[in-house]
């Protein structure tokens, strides 16, 4: 006879006959044996499906026929939890939602309609308090799955958690459960959310703010997060939230100054900087709560809906990472989304898809989906998306998802309490679909009517969400009409007052002094900074040598890779010149031994798309990692290396969240080909070149962007360098070309030692990883800086650079193509100029390097790119501002693509633009 206790949700209906066939046969030999398996079969039926009735003989029909209803009652149990949450009353709106029938959920289905409804039957798993006769179990059942809330949970895969949230939710479900002062809290955290809203629709007339009404029951929402997140243990929340409802956010959760916003509304704002409006500023401060002091931290975000999200799980991940927070039982993220941008955009997906991954994972995320079912003019359900709910993406992580009525504010706090136990318990992602409604237009000048007229006159015939519960309260004795009629005028006063509205701030500086993130020394730093980057000699040579004999005994290194790290210890000894691969972990590993952590994802990075890189060993006979960078020094901070998954935009969003948070970590990210950057570009336009300037925030995340035209075509060629030079302004970012190896090392040393931190942009080398002429000794890098122009090195002496006649500036991998052209014929009058920094444009270090060839006849701005790309029409200005007027490009022509996609066309245009710049044109 088959195991029972071994059935899956896979068990099938054939085996199901067979099953109780085997049992029948037993149970005429011996019915007491069968009995203890019967019972135990019932308590696994709930997760099987539907069950086809094996043909069992007459006898012994009375028996059977009981055993053939148990087996319909626990299907009848088993479709409530799979399909009630289609038939729960969770919108707002009534008759305007589209229900769809749920057959499965009535007696007459499963044949159940004529008995007794006093029969006792067992309910298995089902948890029901009361004694489990038919009628108590429909009752419970309806109580609990079609109530206000929609439970959506059985597509988990794993049943203890399915088991928990059974026994969490089915006994306890339903109103009624909170005490006279919990209810009262909830109508004042309602009456702050509507009174701010009317408040602000009467000051400031037609001015745009993107209000909540509608979905007021957020704030208590949120208020119960935070709360019983304080109490049970959690000291940090990260928020982060589109601009539906952020005002309300900010003013009644996290305790920002009414009067402060009063003066954005009319204009009084720091003109230091760009700024940006209201709706899309953040804020932090601490409030009280049972468990002691909670910091509040709302993100920034611009309009581009869903980018926040990824953005946050970074900065949740590198506070978790600063308090050693390997559970999340300290620091939680709370992401806040809008209906159709939740299922419309791809990078919700990607954050998903992080979610549980060894270098992205928080240890699950509170979603909120404010569900007010309409995306600006679009109607959610018939064109925004093509799932029956908005929230089935976040399926794909067995996340469970609560669909809960916004106009049932103590079914809000309820799923809220639940959503919070489970995120706790399991460290998953929990989804809670907030069904409500915009009671204007997308904005306050817009007319819904227009678009969606019938869904607008029913909303314009609702009460508020807080009218409906005051009266709730009212009937129940709990407040009086007068009572509530109060809590709307004090909070009106405390509002006008333009003082704090929340009654539980404390201060805005409340975590200890080693949690903070101390932006302040790096405010107002200018880039030219007087540091030494170097490092000793000795010291080069311990730790390249440590790179062989670090490794275990008994770990077995792959043959090349094992050749390399031998080659990188004699290049520690002097014994051949240092490549990049040399140069980059040396930076890292000093870093490191001076207490800077380092931190590197992209796809590919632990061993280099270009293989140069070999951060993490594979033994070859087992699974097993050895990371020499994280044996580097005694006491030395922490290396991480990741292999991300295989997304740009969450990913680079969430290192730059990480690296907004922790400023004294080096925080790249790097693209497998310079060109997959696009991917990201919403990042980059938002966040990472206007992040300062719009918001305030400092961030030193540096990118590494492999570029350079090599014959590979148009998607592995180019970076897109002409977009940075394009949005660099106001030193707001650092764009460097290195094209040495002890270049990249000082330079990578710079961006941590000074007290300086904007995003550095590196366009790194391909094919120059492995130049012969792409190398340093070992005195570069113990002496030396960061050079932001290179001179000519092959024209030392003064009286050569006299005799120069033609300047060539350049950057990047054509230096080594111009370099060994001239070399061949012997051009010594021709100077070649590399600027290794684009931005800020190094003017004085270039006019430095340019008075020595006073007597040249012609300047030239040499790049591989097409004129209309690369840096040409980003930089050509600052030549003009510098008495360089008369500067020719020198390039390939305007193209649509960055590159051919023939390799011969590529090397004959390549030697047709260095012969160019050379001035080898009629050669």
């Amino acid at each position: 006879m088959k195991n029972h206790q071994s059935m899956d949700e896979s068990f099938l209906d054939g085996e199901h006959a067979v099953f109780l066939e085997q049992l029948y046969t037993q149970y005429q030999q011996d019915p007491r044996s069968v009995d203890a398996q019967w019972q135990a079969y019932f308590q696994q039926l709930e997760t099987a499906p539907a069950l086809t009735p094996a043909v069992l003989p007459a006898e012994d029909s009375a028996i059977m026929e009981h055993r053939s209803l148990q087996l319909r009652v626990s299907r009848l149990i088993n479709a409530y939890r799979y399909l009630g949450h289609l038939e729960a009353d969770t919108n707002p709106l009534g008759d305007y939602a589209y229900k769809v029938g749920v057959p499965q959920l009535m007696l007459e289905h499963h044949e159940l309609e004529n008995v007794d409804p006093d029969t006792l039957f067992n309910p298995g798993s089902f948890n029901i308090k009361a004694k489990p006769t038919l009628g108590n179990i429909l009752r419970a059942l309806r109580t609990t799955y079609v109530g206000t809330t929609g439970f959506e949970y059985m597509h988990i895969l794993d049943v203890q958690e399915k088991r928990w949230l059974q026994r969490r939710i089915e006994p306890e479900m339903g109103t009624g459960k909170l005490s006279h002062p919990e209810r009262r809290k909830i109508l004042e955290q309602l009456t702050a959310a509507e009174g701010f809203e009317q408040y602000l629709h009467r000051r400031y007339v037609g001015q745009k703010r993107f209000g909540l009404e509608g979905g007021e029951s957020l704030i208590p929402l949120l208020q119960t997060l935070i709360h019983e997140g304080g109490a049970q243990g959690l000291q940090e929340i990260v928020i982060g939230m589109a601009h539906r409802g952020r005002l309300n956010v900010l003013t009644n959760v996290l305790c920002k100054p009414a009067g402060d916003l009063f003066h954005e509304f009319e204009g009084k704002v720091d003109e230091s900087y760009t700024g940006d409006v209201k709706y899309h500023k953040g804020y932090a401060c601490d409030v009280s709560t049972a468990g002691g002091s909670v910091h509040l931290a709302l993100a920034f975000n611009p309009s581009h809906l869903e980018i926040v999200s990824p953005v946050v799980e970074g900065a949740v991940r590198a506070r978790q990472d600063r308090r050693q927070d390997r559970d999340g039982n300290q620091v939680l993220g709370i992401s806040i989304h809008g209906d159709a941008a939740f299922s419309g955009q791809g990078v919700v997906m990607e954050t998903f898809n992080m979610a549980q991954t060894r270098g992205y994972r928080t240890r699950g995320t509170i979603h909120i989906v404010i569900n007010n079912q309409i995306g600006f003019t679009t109607s959610t359900v018939s064109d925004s998306r093509s799932t029956y709910y908005p929230t089935d993406v976040a399926k794909m992580i067995n996340a469970p998802i609560f669909h809960v009525n916004g106009d049932d504010p103590e079914a809000v706090v309820y799923v809220t309490k639940v959503a919070l136990e489970y995120r706790q318990l399991f460290q998953k992602d929990v989804v809670i679909d907030l069904v409500c409604y915009r009671r204007l237009g997308h904005n306050e000048a817009d007319e819904p009517n227009m678009t969606q007229p019938v869904m607008y006159g029913i909303i314009r015939s609702l009460p508020s969400t807080r009218a409906k519960y005051a009266a709730k309260l009212a009937e129940d004795g709990v407040v009086s009409q007068a009572g509530a009629s109060g809590l709307v005028d004090a909070y009106r006063i405390k509002l006008a007052n333009g003082g704090i509205t929340c009654c539980n701030s404390q201060t805005r500086s409340g975590l200890p002094a080693k949690l903070q993130t101390h932006w302040k020394q790096y405010r107002g730093q200018r880039w030219r900074q007087e540091i030494d980057t170097t490092c000793p000699l000795e010291r080069i040579r311990e730790i390249s040598e440590g790179w062989v004999s670090g490794i275990p005994a008994d770990f077995v290194v792959h043959p090349r890779v094992l050749k390399v790290l031998e080659a990188r210890a004699a290049m520690g000894r002097g014994e051949q010149p240092a490549d990049w691969g040399f140069g980059e972990n040396l930076a890292y590993a000093t870093l490191l031994a001076e207490g800077f952590e380092v931190r590197l994802s992209g796809q590919d990075c632990g061993r280099g798309t270009f293989s140069h890189r070999h951060a993490v060993l594979h033994h070859q006979q087992r699974r097993e990692q050895w990371v020499p960078l994280q044996h580097t020094a005694e006491g030395q901070a922490k290396f991480t290396v990741i292999d991300s998954v295989l997304s740009e935009e969450a990913v680079l969003a969430f290192e730059y969240g990480y690296a907004t948070a922790e400023p004294e970590t080096l925080v790249i990210w790097e693209a497998q080909f310079g060109d997959f950057v696009n991917g990201a570009q919403v990042v980059i336009d938002q966040f990472i070149s206007s992040g300062e300037q719009k918001w305030q925030r400092l961030c030193g995340l540096t990118m590494f962007l492999p570029h350079g035209l090599e014959g590979q075509g148009p998607e592995h060629s180019s970076a897109r360098l002409e977009r940075f030079v394009q949005m660099a302004a106001q030193e707001n970012m650092h764009i460097c070309i290195p094209s040495t190896p002890a270049q990249v090392f000082h330079m990578l040393r710079r961006q941590m030692i000074r007290k300086y931190r904007k995003p550095l942009i590196v366009f790194t080398p391909k094919s120059l990883l492995r130049h012969p002429l792409a190398v340093s000794t070992l005195d570069d890098f113990s002496v030396g800086k960061f050079e932001v122009v290179l001179d000519d090195a092959d024209i030392s002496d003064v009286e050569a650079k006299e005799k120069v006649r033609r300047v060539i500036l350049c950057s990047g991998k054509v230096y080594y193509d111009l370099l060994e052209e001239r070399r061949a014929r012997a051009l010594n009058d021709i100077a070649i100029v590399r600027i290794e920094q684009l931005y800020p444009f190094p003017a004085q270090e270039l006019v430095d390097v340019m008075e020595y060839y006073a007597n040249a006849e012609a300047v030239i701005w040499c790049q591989e790119e097409p004129v209309n790309q690369g840096a040409w029409n980003g930089i050509k200005h600052r030549f003009q501002a510098y008495d360089y007027a008369k500067v020719v490009c020198v390039s390939r022509p305007a193209m649509a693509a960055p590159a051919v996609g023939s390799l011969y066309m590529h090397q004959r245009q390549q030697k047709a633009l260095v012969r160019e710049a050379l001035g080898l044109d009629n050669d």
